[in-house]
């Protein structure tokens, strides 16, 4: 659990490094560049623990699938909250989609 946790949090400092500079387009890009590579450092400040604490009992890919969907779920709140964008029926349906396809990495 304490993997997902840190996962979690890895991905709100991430999904905000990535797309919060939207919602302000008129300042320089390179000042953007310059606090999104701040923020992406806290991004990785708990993305590496969360990994190592994870490889003990996940493997590489079993990881990776779940900071997908960790990614995705972030994502959706960031859009509907931060953002102010609605997600449509489609939009859902294909991160589903995704999340299933993490589910399917776990089968044996």
């Amino acid at each position: 659990m304490n993997t997902v946790i840190l996962l979690i949090i890895s991905n709100i400092f991430m999904t905000y490094a990535w797309y919060g500079h939207l919602k302000n387009v008129n300042s320089p890009l390179f000042m953007t560049i310059m606090l999104s590579w701040g923020v992406a450092f806290f991004e990785y400040v708990f993305q590496v623990p969360a990994n190592r604490l994870g490889a003990a009992q996940f493997s590489t890919v079993q990881l990776k699938a779940i900071q997908e969907a960790v990614s995705l779920t972030v994502f959706c709140g960031f859009v509907v909250i931060y953002m102010k964008e609605s997600l449509r029926w489609n939009h859902v349906m294909g991160f589903a989609l995704m999340v299933v396809a993490v589910a399917l990495v776990f089968k044996k």
